[in-house]
């Protein structure tokens, strides 16, 4: 609706430079809104990393060296499509913009759990770049499917993850 309505009044224009000034500001007004779109992300990044923080308050939490051995586990936690489509839908929902940096190459550890449901929760980066961590949490938390979660012995646990992801900012 909005690229319409910015049509119609570029449309209206005769004059070329008027045009350019309606162009101009389409952009700048995408740009806001898109900004206005990763601060309600970020807000709602904030909500469950406060729910998470209050359950893990209430219950013990997994940590890495609770994880089961690899040959008790019936079958592993698994990501629709398998973890290179899961990279690129992060890479997809990844917000660039608000990312600060002078480096080209930006890289950070994602921490996860996949809960026994096959939904996410504690999810933390680990990397040299602040804004880029919180963008990789947000994209994580976005991603459109559940896991289905690790099974032993035909019971579902929670099971922690570590994922490498890196970015080139060119």
């Amino acid at each position: 609706m909005l690229n319409r309505e910015f049509k119609k009044r570029f449309d209206r224009e005769a004059n070329n430079a008027n045009k350019i000034a309606v162009q101009n500001d389409f952009q700048e007004f995408m740009l806001k809104l898109d900004s206005i779109q990763n601060n309600a992300m970020v807000n709602a990044l904030v909500t469950v990393k406060i729910r998470e923080d209050l359950s893990r308050l209430q219950n013990q939490t997994l940590t890495s060296n609770q994880n089961p051995i690899k040959s008790q586990l019936s079958s592993n936690a698994n990501y629709p499509g398998g973890f290179n489509l899961m990279r690129q839908q992060i890479i997809d929902l990844f917000y660039t913009d608000a990312v600060l940096t002078d480096h080209k190459m930006m890289k950070a550890d994602l921490l996860f759990v996949v809960e026994k449901d096959g939904s996410v929760s504690s999810v933390k980066a680990e990397g040299d770049n602040f804004s880029f961590n919180k963008q990789a949490e947000i994209a994580f938390y976005l991603l459109p499917e559940k896991f289905s979660p690790a099974f032993i012995n035909g019971t579902p646990i929670r099971y922690q993850f570590r994922l490498p992801v890196a970015m080139d900012f060119k």
